[in-house]
């Protein structure tokens, strides 16, 4: 059984996966958009401002592999540091929704609420 390491641990971690992307999210193009202004890379950066009028984007530290996103909470908080990746929230979300797309294609016999269907 793995246990979740505790919140100073985890604020650790963060900070050291934050470190490593250099405080910018790390998406490119796994959540729909090119990135083409930005050398295919989210401009996103942890404490600044994407558009007028929104507020600071909070990066996550969260698991760089899309397939991995669908992992129950207690998976992806076990997850060493070299497979994590910063992600800003709507790369994150877009990423996670694509990778349940695809996961839900593969399944045989289509979404499972096709069975019932009247």
């Amino acid at each position: 059984m793995t246990r979740t390491p505790p919140l100073g641990d985890q604020r650790g971690l963060w900070q050291a996966v934050m470190a490593a992307a250099a405080g910018r999210c790390q998406c490119r193009g796994t959540c729909g958009k090119k990135h083409d202004k930005d050398g295919g890379r989210c401009p996103a950066h942890h404490g600044a401002y994407v558009r007028h009028g929104t507020g600071p984007v909070h990066l996550l530290a969260a698991p760089a592999d899309p397939d991995a996103l669908l992992l129950p909470p207690h998976k992806a908080a076990a997850l060493p540091k070299r497979e994590l990746a910063a992600w800003c929230p709507a790369c994150h979300d877009a990423t996670r929704r694509a990778a349940a797309r695809t996961r839900q294609a593969a399944v045989p016999g289509g979404p499972a609420d096709a069975l019932f269907d009247l």
